[in-house]
């Protein structure tokens, strides 16, 4: 219909081929502008369609931080980056529009304008493609507005060839014809207007009756001429002005701008923004102003009786632009009733959604009801899940607390039943706790006793280092060839298997036939080797010292408190005290040991035969014969003496003594261990001192006066430790590989006279010609190994660990 009444206006059918803009501004709304351009011109015959886009200049650009800078103070390869990417971006918003137009099978063109003055841009674009025909989108709300708007603006600022359509909403509110269209609708006017001038009234009867029927937002804008209604007025006014007071300066008849002051107001952009008010006053001095023209022909005859002839030409101007009058009264009427049928429309809508309001509101009070019940019936269901999640909790904890019950009686079942077993098997001496190994197995385990696995050699026996089933041991030849029934093998035999201790000597194995007994293997070899420095062994620090008195004294407590007869060593020294890796301390060598017949750990055995190591033997012992448990506590404080001084035990009591009186009990003590606590080893020396007394009785009781005294030293000494594993001292700079920032595992010399790691160098080698240290080139990639540097790195991480 609309194309219609556009043919019946403009008088002349469409062109065949045409280009046809539509200014995109990729908003939801340009959607209805490109959907209206399609349904319109394609119909029409040929088109070619171009989207034009103006987007802002560039003039500065992002960065990471959130703040922007100007786009003249970055790299033209940022610049441009830039750019691409804003293109990039507004294309893509641009797609949806372009296949708009692709399922219409229409071609079609995204032109990107960079501009800040959007009129200026289109106006050059439509300049430049000979575009003629422009829609544009324009707001529905701003019909009635004074204000120059952005639409109203690109209309006036156009090119007269093109033609401007306003859309809104995909209605068009306004058109602005082209030349060729304005001039032909002239023409075709004012030929109708000469052929019958008397029938104006029924013309304007009959247009208003047609707007009246019509009804539809938009068709009225086809009727509107190419110039804004302040230069129609304009013009009619010059006319009349010329006309009425020259020729007829008594004849009364009022003048238009008299008629029509509000639009001499509009011209001057005086009044302020249109209202419901302003709009009805206009529609109705219009509507008196019509009535006066089409109820008083004696307008007509007033205007044409009294100018003469000659001036026909004349005549016809002020016909042609009452004409005009009566087109834009006719267009307010239809403005007019447009706006009653949208009033209705909206008061019907109005009710409705009053209507659909009350509905929902009961619809929520009903969903509200029903909620409240679901959360009633949820809290129901939540109490009944409480209880019974309480219930099967605790029916849970009483199942397993019953099983933790049963089990604990069936450990401790188990547990009384192997105690009894043991007890079983040691009143009747039948189980032997040991391994039995055939000669051959020794003699392979220790490659025929050769002369590199001899580890030791004593009074009555050498040590070879061996393997059993890749178990690292260690396997005692006695030389006796009887030794098999000699006394001392037998009894060590049977009282290492039958003992045990964290702090004793496992015994492994033994070849009863030749004599031949296997313990476990201690890495650190024995205490005298550590403390008189034997192969070069680092020394032990005083706190490990401390430790060590510790476990020899414990060790002791449970040999002379061994059930059911009392054990004395009768052979401590530091050469029968051996280290593990860890510088755990055991006793070994139990060979020479008594058990005495007495459970009471205070009972003495008479032996006539004197065994022992001199300066170890309790003086005692050698005047009367006979041995106690005091006989071990008095080797135990030669033991300690020589775990503080790392002297020889010859006149080592003597020495101590002296110094302890004279108050130079630090000139004595070993200053390989460290900085030793003076008033805890004050203490230790008085206490080994007082186990060194010649007489039996003056020594304090291993048990309950010196294992005490040690406990509290071990305590001590256990927080030396840990603070010196946490405070480690730094490596030295020259361990440090410069690239790396570690300590080098295989430090070589480069080119430039530093030492690298060596896949430090060699990564760095791979993509750099220069030093790491000077930065200068490096005559060649040669690395040297640097052997004396390593080796004082795996001397500084040995002592270290």
């Amino acid at each position: 219909m609309e194309e219609n009444i556009i043919n019946i206006v403009e008088g002349f059918p469409p062109p065949t081929s045409a280009i046809v803009a539509v200014a995109i501004t990729g908003t939801r709304k340009s959607k209805y502008n490109v959907k209206w351009a399609l349904e319109k011109f394609v119909p029409e015959g040929e088109v070619c369609f171009k989207l034009l886009h103006v987007r802002p200049l560039i003039t500065r650009i992002p960065t990471p931080m959130g703040n922007f800078i100007p786009i003249s103070q970055v790299r033209d390869d940022v610049a441009a980056a830039f750019r691409k990417e804003v293109e990039w971006q507004a294309t893509d918003k641009l797609l949806p529009y372009k296949m708009m137009c692709t399922k219409k099978k229409v071609q079609v063109e995204i032109v990107q304008i960079e501009s800040d003055d959007v009129v200026t841009a289109i106006s050059l674009e439509i300049s430049k493609c000979k575009i003629n025909k422009l829609v544009i989108g324009a707001s529905s709300r701003t019909i009635f507005s004074r204000a120059r708007t952005l639409s109203s603006k690109i209309s006036e600022c156009c090119p007269s060839f093109c033609a401007v359509y306003a859309v809104s909403k995909g209605k068009l509110l306004s058109l602005r014809p082209s030349d060729s269209e304005t001039n032909r609708s002239i023409t075709d006017d004012s030929s109708d207007r000469s052929c019958s001038t008397n029938n104006s009234s029924s013309r304007t009867s009959s247009l208003q009756t047609e707007w009246t029927d019509k009804g539809s937002t938009g068709s009225y804008a086809h009727f509107r001429s190419a110039s804004l209604p302040v230069q129609r007025f304009q013009a009619l006014s010059t006319v009349n002005q010329n006309l009425l007071h020259k020729r007829m300066p008594s004849s009364g008849i009022t003048h238009p701008k008299n008629l029509y002051p509000h639009i001499e107001d509009e011209g001057n952009g005086s009044s302020s923004c249109p209202g419901g008010s302003d709009v009805n006053d206009r529609i109705n001095e219009a509507s008196s102003f019509t009535s006066f023209v089409t109820d008083n022909p004696s307008w007509d005859q007033c205007s044409t009786s009294d100018i003469p002839r000659e001036t026909s030409e004349n005549q016809d101007n002020v016909n042609f632009e009452l004409e005009k009058l009566r087109t834009e009264l006719r267009h307010i009427r239809g403005m007019y009733v447009m706006a009653q049928s949208e009033a209705i429309d909206t008061s019907m809508k109005l009710n409705d959604l009053q209507k659909r309001r009350l509905e929902e509101g009961i619809k929520l009070k009903h969903i509200s009801f029903k909620e409240e019940e679901a959360k009633e019936l949820a809290r129901h269901e939540k109490d009944k899940y409480e209880a019974a999640k309480r219930e099967a909790d605790y029916v849970k904890e009483c199942a397993e607390r019953e099983a933790a019950e049963r089990k604990e009686a069936e450990i401790k079942a188990s547990h009384e039943a192997k105690e009894k077993e043991k007890l079983e098997n040691a009143l009747t001496g039948s189980v032997h706790q040991y391994q039995k190994f055939t000669w051959e197995e020794i003699v392979f385990a220790t490659s025929s006793f050769s002369e590199n696995l001899k580890i030791g050699m004593g009074a009555y026996g050498t040590v070879y280092k061996c393997s059993f089933h890749h178990t690292t041991a260690a396997a005692k030849i006695l030389h006796s060839k009887e030794a098999s029934r000699t006394k001392q093998f037998q009894q060590e035999l049977e009282i290492l298997s039958k003992t045990r201790h964290p702090h004793l000597l496992i015994l492994l194995g033994a070849c009863p036939e030749r004599g031949c007994l296997v313990y476990e293997f201690m890495e650190n070899g024995s205490l005298e080797d550590r403390l008189l420095r034997k192969n070069n062994t680092p020394p032990l620090p005083w706190f490990e010292r401390y430790r060590i008195a510790w476990e020899v004294a414990s060790a002791l407590v449970f040999l002379h408190n061994s059930k059911p007869k009392p054990i004395i060593h009768r052979d401590l020294k530091p050469a029968n005290i051996l280290l593990d890796r860890n510088n755990v301390s055991k006793i070994g060598d139990i060979g020479l040991s008594t058990v005495l017949h007495s459970d009471s750990s205070s009972a003495t055995y008479k032996d006539t035969a004197l065994v022992g190591t001199l300066c170890y033997i309790d003086p005692e012992y050698q005047r009367t014969g006979l041995v106690s448990p005091k006989s071990d506590v008095y080797a135990f404080g030669m033991v300690i003496l020589q775990l503080l001084t790392a002297k020889p035990a010859l006149a080592i009591t003597y020495m101590v003594e002296i110094a302890m009186d004279e108050d130079r009990l630090i000139e004595v003590l070993d200053p390989e261990a460290g900085g030793w606590p003076i008033e805890e080893t004050r203490d230790l020396a008085l206490m080994a001192l007082r186990c060194t007394e010649l007489r039996r009785r003056d020594r304090p009781d291993l048990q309950d006066q010196v294992l005490p005294v040690l406990e509290k030293l071990k305590e001590v000494a256990d927080s030396a430790r840990d603070m010196a594993s946490v405070a480690k001292p730094p490596p030295p700079n020259h361990f440090i590989c410069p690239i790396l920032k570690e300590v080098m595992c295989e430090p070589c010399v480069a080119a430039d006279g530093y030492s690298y790691d060596r896949k430090a160098i060699e990564a760095w080698l791979e993509e750099n010609h220069k030093s790491p240290m000077t930065n200068l080139p490096l005559p060649h990639n040669n690395l040297i190994p640097n052997y004396t540097l390593l080796s004082a790195i795996v001397e500084w991480k040995s002592g270290k660990d």
